[in-house]
């Protein structure tokens, strides 16, 4: 009998129990951060990322890891609306700080969709993916900074931001705050040699470059005690894109000559910065029910001078092939490190293959939300993986790399196909050189068409198999056309894609 009233009490108790508290959630993304930059992805490293690494002992290294292209504002798309770049009217490269913005209005975010599920959202950082601003001319440049912003972060889903237009490096330089710019430019500064490199443009009065990083950083933490402080029960979607290690390089005096150069001393004020935002967690008790990833928006720039790296052995992409821009590993195979107390195991590895893109059907699956056919079109949930659980599917279908120079890649399993004969980006061989890897575009006269690689055993993809495999080819690039022309990668209705040119395409025909 006794055994029996237990019994009824523990399930009246069961029954009646509160619901878990929907987790918090913080997504920092470094900006042009490369795979061996962080020292617990490479131990050769030059330096040592000491909280990182700690944030890496308390959750889950993901070793196989990707940004969706080998450039910043397709990979910010990508992120925040869980459907390839290449779908929107941008085809290849980035935008610039007076570009119009990208996000297609009346599109679900995934700020937008947390908003829906009680979420109040704040961003604080880069936003790279174009702004309505209100215009006085018809240049580009033509800005009556004065007035409101349009298209931006809090059109989106945001419910407050605090950042800057675009790259570090790219005009105008003002702090804006949700619609407004904080302070209207009064000058114009000249264009910066390596490694501050910046591009001449007008700059506020209350804006410095070297501010920047601080700033981002001092804005996370207050926002974090003011949640803390708010008691009101409500989770919170914090996103920190930060505007570093991309170029200009300006570590403040507290890290200068800490490493063997001036981007690894910035390098490791990042890490110090995420140490304190780890340490504001703790001290406002958020830490436990929080979910933190910290990622990079693509690979190694070679702005940051590579060639004077390997004098001291440091290889930011970790023995990968290639650099930021690419097809190539080294453009998009990234750090990535999630850490969920009670739920991702500590100090775990995942070597499945994963997307940045997945952050949102995961979001969906933890809140236990169908999300609309139009919506994360495609985006997979990785919830399984997060929790230390071995899924046989990985995250269940191919995913798709893209290059600066708009060419395709798409991964399965062990196999890589790039339809491409060069890196896509800047890397050799190239059509698209950049200021930094080499002055002239290659000839790719008797270069294969596509190349097929075996990442199990060969990572930096020196041998190219497609002659030897053509069924494996024809197979993903089968896969690949049928991505493109469904609209999705994902299950569901079909979706259109913006209209635009596609003249990367021609291998299309040759996949049926």
């Amino acid at each position: 009998m006794i055994r029996r009233l237990l019994a009824l009490a523990l399930l009246t108790a069961t029954a009646f129990a509160a619901p878990a508290p929907k987790p918090n959630l913080l997504f920092i993304l470094a900006d042009d951060l490369g795979l061996g930059d962080v020292s617990g992805f490479n131990p050769k490293s030059a330096w040592r990322t000491p909280h990182l690494d700690q944030l890496a002992r308390e959750g889950m290294m993901f070793t196989d890891a990707h940004s969706s292209s080998g450039v910043c504002t397709p990979t910010r798309y990508t992120l925040l609306t869980g459907r390839n770049s290449w779908r929107s009217k941008l085809k290849k490269g980035v935008l610039q700080g007076y570009s119009p913005s990208l996000i297609e209005p009346g599109r679900l975010t995934l700020p937008g969709f947390l908003k829906t599920q009680g979420y109040t959202t704040a961003m604080f950082g880069k936003w790279h993916l174009g702004l309505d601003w209100t215009r006085k001319g018809t240049k580009p440049e033509d800005v009556d900074f004065k007035g409101p912003i349009r298209g931006g972060p809090t059109a989106h889903g945001f419910d407050r931001f605090y950042g800057i237009s675009a790259s570090l490096d790219m005009p105008p330089y003002v702090w804006i705050e949700n619609d407004r710019v904080t302070a209207v430019p009064d000058r114009n500064v000249s264009d910066s040699p390596a490694p501050q490199l910046w591009r001449a443009g007008p700059i506020g009065a209350d804006f410095r470059m070297e501010d920047v990083q601080p700033r981002f950083t001092a804005k996370t933490i207050a926002y974090l005690a003011e949640r803390a402080a708010a008691r009101d029960g409500q989770p919170f979607f914090l996103y920190l894109a930060l505007a570093a290690p991309h170029t200009p390089t300006l570590p403040t005096k507290a890290f200068a000559g800490k490493t063997p150069s001036p981007y690894g001393d910035f390098v490791l004020q990042i890490d110090a910065d995420v140490g304190a935002i780890l340490a504001a967690l703790d001290q406002h008790g958020l830490a436990k029910n929080t979910l933190v990833i910290f990622t990079s928006d693509n690979g190694f720039a070679p702005a940051a001078d590579f060639p004077k790296h390997r004098t001291f052995g440091h290889d930011p992409s970790a023995g990968l092939r290639g650099v930021k821009s690419d097809a190539f590993e080294g453009g998009h195979h990234i750090p990535f490190i999630a850490r969920w107390p009670g739920v991702t195991p500590a100090g775990s590895r995942c070597a499945d293959v994963i997307g940045q893109l997945d952050l949102y059907a995961t979001c969906a699956e933890l809140l236990g939300v169908k999300l609309p056919d139009n919506a994360a079109e495609d985006s997979r949930s990785v919830l399984a993986l997060l929790r230390g659980q071995a899924v046989p599917s990985g995250r269940g279908g191919a995913l798709v790399h893209h290059s600066s120079e708009g060419e395709f890649a798409i991964r399965d399993g062990k196999w890589k196909l790039i339809l491409a004969p060069g890196s896509g980006g800047w890397s050799k061989p190239t059509r698209s050189p950049s200021l930094w890897t080499q002055p002239t575009p290659d000839n790719f006269d008797g270069l294969p068409p596509f190349q097929l690689y075996d990442l199990t055993t060969d990572p930096a993809e020196q041998t190219n198999l497609a002659a030897q495999h053509p069924e494996v080819v024809q197979r993903l690039g089968r896969v690949m056309r049928d991505y493109i022309d469904r609209g999705r990668s994902t299950p569901g209705a079909d979706q259109p894609n913006a209209e635009g040119l596609w003249p990367q395409l021609a291998w299309r025909e040759q996949f049926r």
